[in-house]
């Protein structure tokens, strides 16, 4: 074989290789429901504050706890811990994308990203 080969078969490899460790991190949105199912694997779940529950943080005894209920599309609920600093605007948030793992009937979360829904209005709606 040519040496030009040779390193054309290494960089197809490495390509190859690439890919795979990136489709590792695509993942879809989970439900409430299947996340129960996949416990302990990392997902992503869609859902809404319920606003009926209790919000438990208290920056002054652990600013590093949050803990919430949240509901889904499908109406399906979990109480969520999130071990970091409650993020800014949580309350005005129309939906949060929660990234982590169902533990013991938990959402052990790692990360949230907050939905603006002001971001999305209509420029008519907002006259009204």
């Amino acid at each position: 074989m040519k040496k030009i080969h040779i390193v054309g078969l290494v960089l197809v490899a490495l390509a190859i290789a690439a890919l795979i460790s990136l489709m590792g991190d695509m993942s879809t949105y989970d439900s409430i429901g299947s996340a129960r199912n996949k416990e302990g694997k990392f997902v992503h779940i869609i859902a809404k504050v319920d606003t009926t529950k209790p919000v438990v943080y208290d920056p002054v005894k652990d600013p590093n706890y949050l803990s919430f209920t949240a509901v889904d599309s499908l109406g399906a609920f979990t109480q969520v811990v999130y071990k970091n600093a409650k993020p800014t605007d949580f309350e005005k948030s129309s939906r949060v994308v929660m990234k982590g793992a169902m533990q013991n009937g938990t959402f052990e979360c790692k990360e949230i990203v907050l939905k603006c829904p002001s971001k999305y209005k209509d420029e008519k709606s907002n006259q009204l």
